[in-house]
């Protein structure tokens, strides 16, 4: 098991991990509506950005055939995932769907 994988399992509490190309031009206008989400939801959720191109074992173990792909996860399951630009609100309301 990828040692990136194994630290996402290990980490019980809320999860979520962005996987991302530094080239996407989705990827790069979502991150600094990842970055807020991060801050609004800071002591609550633990947010994991990984490029595609550098964790390529990682991308493929988690099943990621788009980009950007975001990924819910909850005492180590996978709650919710979607692929593409979003909204930040969504983001965040997803999140609070399973604190």
């Amino acid at each position: 098991m990828n040692s990136n994988l194994e630290q996402l399992s290990r980490d019980n509490g809320l999860v979520l991990v962005e996987m991302y190309a530094s080239w996407c031009p989705h990827c790069q206008r979502m991150m600094p509506i990842v970055a807020e989400v991060a801050e609004l939801t800071a002591g609550r959720a633990n947010i994991y950005q990984f490029d595609i191109d550098k964790f390529r074992d990682l991308a493929s173990q988690l099943e990621v055939d788009g980009i950007p792909t975001f990924i819910i996860y909850k005492e180590g399951e996978e709650q919710w995932r979607s692929s593409g630009e979003m909204d930040g609100n969504v983001l965040l309301n997803k999140l609070q769907e399973f604190e």
